[in-house]
């Protein structure tokens, strides 16, 4: 035998037993584990299977052993593949829901985010930092919004570990997701009939399928279609129907003649601070499916149309050889997507084209560099979340052995290990910055203060059990008061009225520790503030 042939029997008999010895070998996670038992049955797309389904996490800082208990969740729920191109990958995202004893839907808590019955378990796979989804959700709430909370977990299933996942909540219509009112099959008229909706841009597969309708403008190559995402098709009224497409035709109608100001213009049927910080995220992170697909809109009771919330950014920040994706300059709601069937809805040219909208779009980027998405905050979450991940990755890449170093589509980079791929999406994001800030630069006059300075004031902070809000206007009314830990877990939620533009909030009865929170002040589904507050004794 040739020494040749000798080394590679040798090589692989070694990766073998190295396989074989790390799948006995597994221990313990600073992760939760997912665990789920199919009892010999297939998980497929768009039929959920029954399965056995628990939860092992022992809390924060602890480490999470497959002989623990399953202490966060152990029950049944209905399970199933999910996603379009991503589905072509071994490792599969699946969707769930929660289920009784009795097999009907129950809204529980999972490690820590609130009760819902319907959540994803995302599989970081083309992404090879494993983080670009997570770090975009966590950019994005600092700006004020709803987005996905994240936990990642590691994943076992039928006994045979799977690697890293992400458990997500999903876009859907709740108090604690999509804040918008309930709309009944028997809400046809007056006030009711006028929300909550949301609507979704994206491929006609899924739930939402193929109801919806056609823009009545063209976009490059066809005509943008609006799927009913809530409620669904199989529940929403024609009268509901017909009051929904109405309000965007106005808006579109709007847009198209360019009633920037005066009777019947656009800010009527939008509000355009969603759609800026909308626009600010995706050509930030230069989303190639961005506006195009996985877009959502939303519009509340007696509301105008937001654009929100973000979804989908596994293929950004460099990380997609089509549409330039890979290139540091250019807007993406400007790209070149030549005859794709998928463009971006016309009307975020027509918004770019109003001078008032430009301006609010580079006071609110400027303003905004400075704290929520300055390079020192992108870099901090950057490594706290491949730090969180640093011990579950090595094991996440010994199972998927074919990702680090090779092509996965649509990767443009293919770097040569873990430390790679993160330090190339860090520079990427660098230039990307600098890129953004030359197209958006403004220098703040005085009267522009009013939009750029903080509108808040806190006391004390730190604070013991009450604290004091004041805000820049003398408004008065009912806010909804959320607090949040460190981890980003809601410890605290309650109902406080503005008086004279002042807040009075009392937390003496919650229990709360001592340490860093956040805290979260809306009103008619529209954030007041967001801000970071200290506990002490």
């Amino acid at each position: 035998m040739s020494s040749r042939p000798k080394f590679i029997f040798i090589t692989l008999f070694f990766f073998l037993i190295a396989s074989f010895v790390f799948s006995q070998t597994f221990t313990s996670s600073n992760l939760p584990l997912v665990v789920i038992n199919t009892n010999g049955r297939a998980i497929v797309d768009e039929s959920k299977t029954i399965v056995d389904f628990g939860i092992i996490w022992n809390g924060a800082g602890m480490r999470n052993s497959l002989t623990d208990l399953k202490n966060n969740f152990n029950g049944k729920v209905g399970i199933e593949i999910r996603g379009s191109s991503s589905q072509m990958f071994p490792k599969k995202s699946y969707g769930f829901e929660t289920k009784s004893a009795a097999g009907l839907d129950v809204d529980v808590s999972l490690l820590g985010l609130p009760e819902e019955n319907d959540w994803i378990l995302y599989a970081p796979y083309t992404d090879k930092t494993m983080i670009r989804d997570v770090l975009t959700y966590t950019l994005d709430a600092a700006l004020g919004h709803w987005s996905p909370r994240c936990r990642y977990v590691e994943l076992f299933l039928n006994n045979q570990y799977q690697g890293v996942y992400v458990l997500m909540e999903k876009i859907k219509r709740n108090k604690n997701r999509v804040d918008i009112a309930k709309l009944l099959t028997t809400d046809n008229s007056g006030e009711d009939l006028t929300g909550g909706y949301i609507l979704k841009i994206d491929k006609t597969t899924g739930e939402s399928g193929s109801d919806g309708w056609y823009s009545s403008y063209y976009n490059a190559t066809g005509k943008t279609f609006y799927q009913y995402d809530y409620p669904k098709a199989k529940e929403i009224t024609s009268t509901q129907k017909t009051y929904i497409r109405t309000w965007v035709q106005n808006m579109e109608n709007a847009l198209y003649s360019g009633k920037y100001a005066g009777t019947g213009n656009y800010h009527e049927y939008l509000n355009d601070s969603s759609f800026i910080d909308f626009m600010i995220i995706n050509e930030m992170a230069k989303n190639v499916d961005g506006y195009r697909l996985s877009s959502f809109l939303y519009k509340g009771k007696n509301d105008r149309i937001n654009c929100g919330p973000i979804w989908d950014f596994n293929l950004t920040y460099g990380n997609a050889d089509y549409y330039n994706g890979w290139i540091a300059t250019g807007f993406q709601y400007q790209a070149n997507l030549g005859t794709d069937g998928w463009q971006n809805p016309f009307w975020w040219n027509r918004l770019m084209a109003d001078p008032e909208y430009v301006k609010k779009l580079k006071i609110r980027w400027t303003s905004l560099r400075k704290k929520e998405l300055s390079n020192q905050r992108v870099t901090f979450v950057i490594d706290s979340l491949t730090s969180l991940i640093s011990e579950a990755k090595d094991r996440n890449y010994q199972k998927w052995t074919q990702v680090i170093g090779y092509h996965v589509w649509p990767n443009y980079y293919v770097g040569r290990s873990y430390s790679d791929e993160v330090n190339w999406m860090k520079n990427w994001i660098s230039q990307r910055l600098v890129w953004l800030d030359q197209q958006w630069p403004y220098t703040v006059t005085g009267s522009d203060e009013l939009l750029t300075a903080q509108s808040h004031s806190i006391y004390p902070n730190p604070f013991v059990n009450r604290l004091t809000v004041q805000l820049a206007s003398a408004q008065s009314g009912e806010v909804v008061a959320e607090l949040y830990n460190s981890g980003g877990i809601l410890v605290s939620k309650s109902k406080a009225t503005i008086q004279n533009g002042e807040i009075q909030l009392n937390f003496s009865g919650s229990k709360l520790l001592t340490g860093l929170y956040t805290i979260r002040l809306t009103r008619n589904n529209r954030v007041l503030l967001t801000e970071k507050i200290v506990k002490t004794l």
